[in-house]
């Protein structure tokens, strides 16, 4: 029993130097930005993350604030 968690461990530990080898090895490496916003090819077709589009669609006026404001 204790041998499979030691070969565990080990495994795991090289797993997780396997995936870090750019990180640790490479001078200012760090992980790839693998979310929405830091793709730059999406970024130009106008798609964001579903935050910033919230963000973006919470600044839009709706219809009633635009009409509103035509009144005043």
């Amino acid at each position: 029993m204790l041998t499979t968690i030691l070969l565990t461990v080990i495994i795991l530990v090289i797993c997780v130097v396997l995936l870090a080898i750019k990180v640790i090895f490479k001078k200012g490496g760090r992980f790839p930005n693998t979310h929405v916003g830091g793709n730059r090819a999406l970024g130009k077709k106008g798609i964001h993350c579903a935050k910033t589009q919230d963000r973006e669609q919470a600044r839009q006026k709706n219809l009633y604030d635009r009409v509103k404001e035509t009144e005043e």
